[in-house]
C-alpha cells in the first residue's frame, strides 16, 4: 500500500491543531489535492488542504472552540479557511456538484469521500490521505497517472469541461508542469474541441491561469502545442507560432541566471507594441504595476554595458526591474541567433562558450541591478533659482538637463562639480521663461 511519507509540516504546532479539531484521528478530515500530490513527487509544499465530513458551520465551531481563528472565505461552497499558529490551511466540507454552467457551480454536501473525489478535475488532484497513518485513499487511478505522469481527467473529458470551462487551461497547465510526453489523448482532444469555451470565462481567470501555465520550469512545449491547435487562440490571438519559437531562449537564459518571471515570458510572445501590449493588459486585467512592466518591455533596444558606470547610468535610468527584463530579453535574442545558427560541432562549441560569456556578464549586471541604491543628484530647483533660473518649467528643463550630465559623468557628489555641470547646461541651454540675472 502506498502511504504519505512522513512530513515535517503535519508536525507543526498549527497542522497538529487543526486537525486534532477537527477530529481526523477519528477519520472525519484528511488531506487532500496538491500537498498529497507533490508530496508523492518529491516536490515542496507550499499549501495544505484539507476535506472534511463536518458542514461549514460546525467546522467553524470546533475551530472556534479550540481558539483557532476562522475565516469564512468561500463558505457558500463549503471552505473554511483555519489559521493556527500564523499558518493558513484551507477546509472544505465534503461536496458535490448539483448544477454547473462553464463558470461557476451549485453544490450540495455530502459525507461521501468518493462523491467529492468525482467533481474533482484530474486524477491527480483527487488523492486523499490520511494525516495521521499516511494511508492514501485513490478512487480514480490517480496513483498510476501519478506514476506516468499522466495529467488524466476524471471522467469524460468533454463534460468536465461543459462544467467548467477553465479545465482547458489547466489541463495544459497541470501536463506542463508534472506531465511527460504526449498529453493524454482523450483529454488533448477535448480541450481543442472545446477552446472557444475559453471566450465564456473572466479575464481574471484566464490571466491567473496563463500566467501560472508561463512560470512551470519550461512552458514552451506545451505553449507551442496550445497554438498549433488553436486553443490560446480564442482568447490570446496575438501569441503565435514564430513568438513561441523565440520562448525557448528566455526559458534558457531566466533558469541560468535563476530569474524567472511569467510576465517578461508573456512579454516574448508578444509584438513589441506599447499600444497592442497596453490593450492585453487590460484585456487580462492586468494591475497597474504588470500592465506598467509590460509596456517597459515593450521597448528592447538595449546595449550591454561595457563597464560598471555604463551599467549603473541604465540602472538609474531605466530602474533595476526595468533594466533587468530588457537586458534578459535582449540577451535571450542573442542567444536564439546562436542557436538558430547552423554551425559545425568546433563552431557550436564556439558558440556555447560565447554563450555562457554572454550569461555571464549578465548575472554580473543583473547581481548589481538587484542590489542597485540609486543616488540622490545634490541639486535643488532653489539652487537653480540662486544661479538665476526663473521659477516655473525652466527650474525642471534645466534639472533634466543637469541629472543627464551629472549621471553621463558618474554620479559626482561634490557640490563643485554639480555647480560646474549646472553653469555648463545653463551657458548651453539658457532659460526661455526669463534671462538669467
Amino acid at each position: 500500500m502506498t502511504r504519505l511519507p512522513h512530513q515535517s509540516w503535519l508536525d507543526s504546532q498549527g497542522a497538529r491543531r487543526v486537525l486534532a479539531a477537527l477530529d481526523a484521528e477519528g477519520g472525519q478530515t484528511r488531506i487532500v489535492g496538491g500537498a498529497v500530490r507533490d508530496t508523492l513527487l518529491g516536490l515542496p509544499v507550499q499549501d495544505v488542504d484539507m476535506a472534511t465530513r463536518f458542514l461549514p458551520e460546525e467546522v467553524v465551531r470546533r475551530l472556534e472552540a479550540a481558539n483557532i481563528k476562522a475565516i469564512p472565505t468561500g463558505i457558500e461552497h463549503g471552505t473554511i479557511t483555519a489559521v493556527a499558529n500564523h499558518q493558513p490551511f484551507e477546509v472544505t466540507t465534503l461536496r458535490r456538484d448539483v448544477t454547473t454552467d462553464g463558470r461557476r457551480a451549485t453544490v450540495a454536501f455530502t459525507d461521501d469521500w468518493k462523491e467529492d473525489a468525482a467533481r474533482r478535475d484530474f486524477t491527480i488532484n483527487a488523492l486523499f490521505a490520511n494525516p495521521l497513518t499516511g494511508e492514501i485513499f485513490d478512487y480514480f487511478g490517480g496513483l498510476a497517472d501519478l506514476e506516468e505522469r499522466r495529467v488524466r481527467f476524471i471522467g469524460k473529458p468533454l463534460e468536465r469541461i461543459a462544467e467548467d470551462h477553465l479545465r482547458i487551461l489547466r489541463f495544459f497547465r497541470f501536463h506542463a508542469r508534472f506531465g511527460r510526453g504526449a498529453p493524454d489523448a482523450e483529454g488533448f482532444e477535448a480541450c481543442v474541441a472545446r477552446a472557444n469555451d475559453l471566450m465564456a470565462l473572466s479575464r481574471e481567470r484566464i490571466r491567473e491561469e496563463v500566467l501560472r501555465l508561463l512560470a512551470v520550469t519550461d512552458p514552451t512545449p506545451t505553449v507551442e502545442l496550445m497554438v498549433r491547435h488553436g486553443v490560446l487562440a480564442p482568447v490570446m490571438p496575438e501569441i503565435t507560432a514564430e513568438r513561441v519559437a523565440e520562448l525557448g531562449a528566455l526559458v534558457l537564459v531566466e533558469r541560468s541566471l535563476g530569474d524567472v518571471c511569467a510576465l517578461r515570458r508573456l512579454a516574448r510572445l508578444l509584438p513589441e507594441d506599447a499600444d497592442l501590449l497596453d490593450d492585453i493588459g487590460r484585456r487580462l486585467r492586468l494591475s497597474n504595476a504588470e500592465r506598467k512592466r509590460l509596456l517597459a518591455m515593450a521597448e528592447r533596444r538595449f546595449d550591454m554595458p561595457a563597464s560598471q558606470q555604463q551599467a549603473e547610468a541604465a540602472i538609474y535610468r531605466l530602474g533595476s526591474e526595468t533594466f533587468i527584463d530588457r537586458m534578459i530579453l535582449k540577451l535571450a535574442e542573442q542567444v536564439g541567433e546562436i542557436g538558430a545558427a547552423t554551425t559545425p560541432a568546433a563552431e557550436a562549441e564556439a558558440a556555447a562558450q560565447g554563450t555562457d560569456s554572454l550569461l555571464g556578464v549578465a548575472a554580473h549586471w543583473a547581481g548589481l541591478a538587484r542590489s542597485y541604491a540609486p543616488p540622490r543628484l545634490p541639486l535643488s530647483g532653489h539652487d537653480l533659482m540662486e544661479l538665476g533660473v526663473p521659477k516655473g518649467p525652466d527650474i525642471a528643463r534645466t534639472m533634466g538637463l543637469v541629472r543627464e550630465r551629472w549621471i553621463d559623468a558618474g554620479f559626482p557628489e561634490d557640490p563643485e562639480t554639480v555647480q560646474a555641470l549646472t553653469r555648463a547646461v545653463l551657458a548651453e541651454f539658457p532659460p526661455q521663461g526669463a534671462p538669467l540675472g
